[in-house]
């Protein structure tokens, strides 16, 4: 199990830094299988807090502070939301859900970008925000809410990849925080010795990224992070309703 939860990390943070997110969408329904939904989540949430405190520093020119505070005031408040979830809504039933929000987001996201329409102003951040917010501290995977929001608007993808790192520090600090004091402060119990691996799956994932990230074009990338987090979202939600049926 813990060669398959690094390995799950590893891949995840070579996603994040290739295409900007990704992290959670690839590691998250994997993780969730491996670890339960709430403990996943949380390993999920840490990992990305983690890896897009390492990458900001490389794109902190191309953040676009405006569009980054309209974001993520409404998720704030949609994390407090999604962490009352997590931790109450028992194991199966939650990873049924978690499934379910994986692919229904990334179909939506699929769909907005064959759109005509250009979106404006505050009302799609406000509920771009508030969406991924919540999806983010109950299930992991706040970026789909985000990418949506970023296909709307046709936001340029060096300003979204970039302005995303800090919004993800912000919104997964606060999903951990709200979390665990909901739990008396219990961190997740992962075989002895895992956290180092973990963490150096992390590292390993965001160094072949930063090595290979200009040579992967952004759509394959795009569509290699999709494909995963597909299969992944189906994985966990068959496993829930397995669960939940026997």
């Amino acid at each position: 199990m813990l060669v398959a939860v690094a390995l799950s990390v590893l891949v995840g943070a070579f996603a994040q830094r290739v295409t900007g997110m990704g992290f959670a969408l690839v590691a998250s329904p994997a993780l969730v299988i491996l670890l339960g939904p709430f403990d996943g989540v949380v390993v999920v949430n840490l990992c990305a807090v983690v890896s897009s405190l390492i990458i900001l520093p490389r794109v902190w020119r191309f953040v676009e502070w405006p569009r980054f505070t309209m974001l993520v005031v409404p998720a704030i408040v949609g994390t407090a939301v999604g962490a009352v979830i997590a931790a109450n809504v028992p194991g199966a039933p939650l990873q049924v859900v978690i499934g379910i929000l994986v692919i229904a987001a990334l179909t939506t996201t699929l769909l907005v970008t064959r759109a005509e329409h250009v979106a404006h102003g505050w009302p799609p951040a406000l509920i771009a925000g508030g969406a991924s917010g919540i999806m983010n501290a109950a299930a992991g995977v706040g970026g789909p809410a985000l990418s949506v929001y970023a296909v709307a608007t046709r936001w340029s993808q060096a300003g979204f990849a970039a302005t995303a790192q800090p919004y993800f520090v912000v919104i997964g600090s606060a999903s951990l925080v709200l979390k665990l004091a909901q739990t008396g402060w219990t961190i997740p119990e992962l075989q002895p010795g895992a956290w180092p691996i973990v963490l150096g799956s992390l590292l390993a994932g965001l160094v072949c990224g930063e090595l290979l990230h200009r040579r992967i074009p952004h759509h394959a990338a795009r569509v290699a992070v999709i494909a995963i987090a597909y299969l992944g979202g189906a994985a966990a939600l068959i496993d829930g309703a397995l669960e939940l049926w026997f």
